[in-house]
This record gives structure tokens, sequence and C-alpha cells, in this order.
């Protein structure tokens, strides 16, 4: 935070729902979660991982949904963000470079477009599955940040909760809310990691999370806003909704001014090819 006083709180949505193999049924799910949001004062609306197409298991036809940062996707983003004059967060399939997998992308996109972008780093070769194989990993590269009434927001995805440094780098960044579009796959214990991970990452970098998932039975639900002491603020369970909270900036000032975790570090993050 700057010296200057801090701003007013800005109210911000995680919306939960079910991504399917058919992009005009997810964009008409979207439209209605982003209208409740919207109508609720929300300034920005964070939607899950792959918002634009999602099948189970992955096949073929991922390549073949898959869109540029300039497609339709993407324009019916922009297109709802400004007939609500909001910033919506939402993953999707972007076209890879090798032309046989992927990108899985989340954008941040407000009235003129793509503010920002973020293509996920850590693929989910864990647990039994492969997403490499169908995936394209992002570069490491400088985050990119965007700002919402005064409030710097970052982005990830889904398995790179699992690693904190990525949380560090957008702390680095100037970040004070992190962005989390998921598809927490359900299993033994997944719920009490996903709650857990969250947390944590809020408590570490004294910012705040929304995360928004995919609901049961294919994810684990609990979309939630958690503050920068860690508690959680807000949350959906296991169906189809939209929760809204409040940043305060007064807030965050507060804590890293008792709690300067972020300032007294010894250690910086160093990223690893």
């Amino acid at each position: 935070m700057s010296d200057s006083a801090p701003g007013q709180p800005l109210a911000i949505a995680a919306a939960q729902f079910a991504p399917v193999a058919d992009k005009a049924v997810n964009l008409a799910a979207i439209a209605d979660l982003v209208r409740i949001g919207a109508a609720r004062d929300a300034r920005l609306v964070v939607l899950p991982e792959y918002s634009s197409y999602f099948v189970d298991p992955f096949d073929d036809s991922l390549v073949r949904n898959a869109e540029t940062l300039t497609g339709p996707f993407v324009a019916a983003l922009t297109e709802l963000a400004g007939a609500h004059g909001i910033v919506i967060v939402a993953g999707l399939l972007e076209q890879a470079e090798d032309g046989r997998r992927v990108r899985n992308t989340v954008v941040a996109v407000d009235r003129s477009g793509v503010v920002a972008r973020y293509r996920k780093l850590h693929l989910y070769d864990a647990f039994g599955q492969r997403e490499s194989d169908w995936v394209e990993p992002g570069r490491l590269e400088p985050p990119e940040t965007f700002v919402v009434d005064g409030v710097r927001f970052g982005l990830m995805t889904c398995y790179d909760v699992r690693f904190p440094e990525v949380a560090r780098t957008l702390a680095d960044a100037g970040a004070d809310v992190f962005a989390i579009p998921a598809e927490w796959v359900r299993g033994p214990l997944k719920e009490h990691h996903w709650r857990t991970l969250l947390h944590a990452r809020a408590i570490e970098n004294t910012a705040y999370v929304i995360a928004a998932d995919h609901p049961p039975p294919l994810g684990v639900g609990n979309s939630m806003v958690v503050d920068p002491q860690g508690v959680e603020i807000a949350a959906i369970g296991t169906t189809t909704d939209i929760v809204v909270a409040h940043v305060d900036p007064a807030l965050i000032e507060r804590v890293r001014r008792v709690n300067p975790a972020l300032r007294l570090r010894r250690m910086s993050v160093t990223p690893v090819d």
C-alpha cells in the first residue's frame, strides 16, 4: 500500500458454476452470474478455470474449441463487462503454439478488452492426472496486474495455489488481491487442501484471496473470499451461485502494519526453468 490514505471498500464476487462442452451454454451461465453480481454492486466478478469450454475426460475437442485472446469468448466477456461497468476474470482455452495442445489461460477483461492475462504455470500432473498431455505450460514472465478502484489484483490458477512462490511474485508486483479461477478436482482430503492452501496464501502475503471453483461432482465447490488475516469472509457451498464480499484497503494497511511479514522476509523468489 502507498503512504496515502486507503480507499473505500470494494465489492468483489466469486461465481461458481460447472462449465460444459458447449460455449453458448457457458456464456449464458456467465451472463446470468455477472448480472447478479453487478446487481449486488460487485465491481469485479471472478469465474472458474476453463469457463469457456470443459470436458471430462480431456479429449481432442479442447484444441478445436481453443480461441485467441481476440476471439469470440473474450469478445463476449468484454461486451458483458462493458454492459455492467465491471471487470470480469475467467479461465479459457487459448490456442497454443504447438497446434496439438492448448493454453490454460486466465484473462481480466473490462469494457476496453483484456487488461491482464495469465497462462497457468504449474500443470496438474498429480493425483493420477496428466494436464500436460493436453495443455502447454505458461512461460515464466513478469506478473501482469490490474487496478480496480485503486486496488491492485494479480492472477493465478488452480494448481498454482500449491506453489507459494506464485503468490509471492504477485505480492512483489504490488497485488493486494489474488484472483484464482480453479477446477479443483475432488478426491480424498482435496476439500481440506483447497481451503487450507487458500487461507495460507492470504495469511503469508497479508492479501485478500478470491477463488472460484467448479461445483461437484467434478470440483469441490467452496468458492470463497479470504481476508489478509486468513478469515473466510464469504463462501459458496456446492451449488451454482455467486457470493459478494468487500476488499477493504484500510484493513490491508492495518494488517501489514501489525504483521509486516512481507517487509521482514530475507529471501526472494528465483524462477526455475
